[in-house]
């Protein structure tokens, strides 16, 4: 079997290295791929020399080269690609393809949209409100932070001690299109990058405003067949932890993702039968009655609260970095499963797991989430890392021409890699994640130091 992976990151990298696990796949085309792709097993880049694989002339050189190379399945990374309507394409020209219809992609390419859907389908969530016009969502948040002091003969707004605003932008954003704002001029801040300045470009023109929920956050991940005039079906994986802000103990600006811990003991049986019931079973609902077509993985953004499970957000694919902390721990053929989500034959397929926990802290290039470093040399010890047993997932890092410190590659993004360790328990991922940290190095390289640690070690930002 030969199979596309399209993408360029480390979810990409993983999901290249699982499928070259069985033994049903002869060829992985990744495109274009990274620097780990490069030397994966099995594996061969695809440059795309600069076509965006969103466009059209991307999707069309993508269907071209599926075509032409006889490819048994594609399996799809980005959001932006699938909200781009990839998906008709290739099951128009009959090629097997992993990923939601566009109408499906919609609950993660507006976030407007996806809270719609939730309301309409009784999806416990964040009360929250739209805004296209920046003067009503300033005043908005200005009547939330700020007071009325009546008992002063000259009245005046004082802080009101509000819990924070969470700030979304509708549209996609690379995992930059959240802010949770603690005070007033933060808010107005943000409103102002994403509506007036552009920061986002149209993505933040429009956006909601959110409740702050306090709580513990999980992600799940699933396989999904929602498939007009059969019964649909969402199979979740087990309950990740992703943590988002920069910094240890959840300070900082938010992220695209610092590093993932899965499986989640907090995440108990009472609290996944509270998913099942109130968030998984209605989203089936809600497809099948939208007759949306989504052969492909989702993403469950989660916050538990009280052991009541709310919905913050979908993901129409798997989430980078809890992709390279799962497919490790999954004990199933990863090609297997993606054949029977792209051939409609879910029902009834389970998916097995490994005992035991992955810790994967991901090191970022220094300067990010701003403005940061590119064209570092990456060292690796290969004999301190293979101690370890970790694997290291690529990201924004290219493979050089030669002379990069036992590597081969450079850093060529903000997120540079993931260390991916597996341990008998949560404690002994952790340790071999971070002693593998230690094989690597670039200049300016920088991670959290608390990704796994127990709950009462991390900020509530994390939670």
């Amino acid at each position: 079997m030969k199979i596309l992976v399209i993408g360029s990151g480390g979810r990409e990298h993983a999901i290249a290295w699982k499928l070259a696990q069985s033994k049903n796949v002869e060829k992985i085309f990744a495109a274009p791929g990274n620097g780990g792709t490069a030397e994966e097993e099995k594996t061969e880049n695809i440059p795309l020399h600069g076509i965006d694989p969103a466009s059209r002339d991307g999707q069309d050189f993508l269907l071209r080269f599926a075509r032409e190379n006889a490819v048994d399945l594609t399996v799809v990374g980005p959001e932006a690609v699938l909200a781009a309507g990839i998906n008709e394409k290739f099951q128009a020209a009959g090629l097997a393809i992993v990923g939601p219809g566009e109408k499906a992609a919609r609950l993660e390419s507006s976030k407007i949209y996806a809270k719609s859907f939730m309301e309409k389908y009784h999806i416990p969530t964040a009360k929250s409100r739209k805004f296209t016009s920046l003067p009503d969502a300033v005043d908005y948040t200005e009547r939330h932070f700020y007071k009325t002091n009546k008992k002063s003969k000259n009245p005046v707004e004082v802080p009101s001690g509000a819990p924070p605003l969470v700030i979304k932008a509708d549209g996609l954003a690379a995992g930059k299109g959240v802010v949770i704002a603690k005070d007033a001029d933060e808010a107005k801040d943000t409103l102002r990058s994403f509506m007036k300045d552009g920061s986002l470009g149209e993505a933040g023109k429009s956006l909601i405003i959110e409740d702050y929920l306090e709580g513990f956050e999980a992600s799940i991940l699933a396989a999904v067949n929602i498939i007009p005039g059969k019964k649909g079906v969402i199979i979740p994986f087990l309950p990740a932890r992703d943590h988002k802000s920069l910094n240890e103990g959840g300070k900082g600006p938010n992220t695209g993702g610092m590093g993932v811990i899965a499986p989640l003991p907090e995440f108990n049986s009472y609290i996944g039968k509270e998913f099942v019931n109130n968030v998984l079973n209605p989203t089936i609902k809600g497809m099948m009655t939208e007759k949306m077509e989504y052969r492909g993985f989702i993403f469950f953004g989660l916050m538990v609260c009280q052991e009541r499970v709310y919905l913050l957000e979908y993901n129409v694919r798997l989430g980078d970095p809890e992709t390279q902390a799962l497919l490790p721990l999954m004990d199933s053929d990863f090609a297997e499963l993606c054949m029977a989500i792209a051939g409609g034959n879910l029902s009834g397929y389970s998916i097995k797991w490994k005992d035991g926990a992955v810790c994967a802290p991901v090191a970022v290039a220094e300067g990010y989430p701003g403005t940061y470093r590119r064209g570092d040399p990456i060292a690796i010890n290969p004999a301190g890392l293979e101690r370890t047993g970790a694997k290291i997932f690529a990201a924004g890092a290219e493979r050089g021409t030669g002379g990069y410190s036992g590597s081969g590659m450079r850093t060529n993004g903000g997120r540079v890699l993931t260390v991916s360790a597996y341990g008998s328990d949560a404690d002994d991922a952790y340790r071999k994640a971070y002693d593998a940290l230690r094989c690597v190095g670039f200049e300016g390289m920088f991670f959290r130091k608390d990704i796994g640690r127990p709950m009462s070690d991390i900020g509530q930002d994390d939670k």
